[in-house]
Formats: structure tokens, C-alpha cells, sequence
């Protein structure tokens, strides 16, 4: 943990302070899945986590949106809780699709993609296992 200041520039660009240290952060640019930037002229590509993900990783258990990206899948074994959508609904990018009950609590698993649901393959009440497929979705675009 570290204390910081960060201070916009303007043009995607800001001053980050740390202790007695100054960098140049440029090029910033942030989507729903990785923030690109340059520090002090090297660039990186970093992966975007939400909450879920991140209690995830911290659990052992990580998910890949990006191996199937048009199917959702088990991150962890579980119990289907509740399907909040139908074949042929159009889904975007971070909408809840299942409530899943895992080690005792409800998590809301999102689609990784914008596209419309093709095919359901579990139903409410079910078991299934880590990896599981749950959602086919046809992306859009």
C-alpha cells in the first residue's frame, strides 16, 4: 500500500506522486478489460478486474473471459441459483446472467461480451462443476 498523488495533465496524460518520486503517465486509455498506458515512456497492457474476479483469483479460483468468449462458464462448482435471462435476449458486456451459490455465497456471473443468448445449457436448481459451460452467447460486432 502505498501513498499517492495523481494529478491530470490533460490529453489522456497525468503526474503520478509517489512518496518523493514523480512518474508521467500517458497514452491512458481504460476499457471493461485492460488499461493501456505509458509510465515514464514504457508501455504496459493490464488486465481489468471487477470485485467478483478478484475475490475470485484470491480464492484460486481464476477466470479466463477470454478463452470462450462467447460462452460463460463455472468459475468455481456450485449451484445454479437463478437464470436472469432467455435465448435470444440481447446481453452487453458486465450484465449479471446466473446467480451462482458457491461456498455459501450468491455470485452474480457476467457476460464477457456484448451479443445475444443462443443457448441456456443448465437450468435453475443444477449442480456443476468448475468450467462448466452455463450461457452460449453469439457475440454482436
Amino acid at each position: 500500500i502505498y501513498n499517492y498523488d495523481l494529478q491530470a495533465l490533460g490529453n489522456n496524460s497525468y503526474m503520478l506522486r509517489i512518496g518523493n518520486k514523480t512518474h508521467t503517465l500517458t497514452n491512458v486509455k481504460v476499457s471493461k478489460t485492460v488499461a493501456s498506458f505509458a509510465l515514464d515512456g514504457v508501455f504496459y497492457d493490464l488486465p481489468v478486474k471487477d470485485e467478483q474476479q478478484i475475490l475470485l483469483a484470491e480464492l484460486g479460483f481464476e477466470t479466463d473471459a477470454s478463452g470462450s468468449q462467447g460462452t460463460l462458464e463455472a468459475p468455481m462448482p456450485g449451484k445454479i441459483l437463478e437464470i436472469l435471462v432467455n435465448v435470444e435476449d440481447e446481453v452487453k458486456t458486465g450484465q449479471p446472467l446466473v446467480i451462482l451459490e458457491a461456498m455459501k455465497m450468491e455470485n452474480e456471473l457476467k457476460a464477457s461480451v456484448d451479443g445475444k443468448v443462443s443457448e441456456i445449457l443448465v437450468e435453475a436448481g443444477t449442480s456443476v462443476e468448475k468450467n462448466s459451460p452455463l450461457i452460449h452467447i453469439e457475440p454482436i460486432g
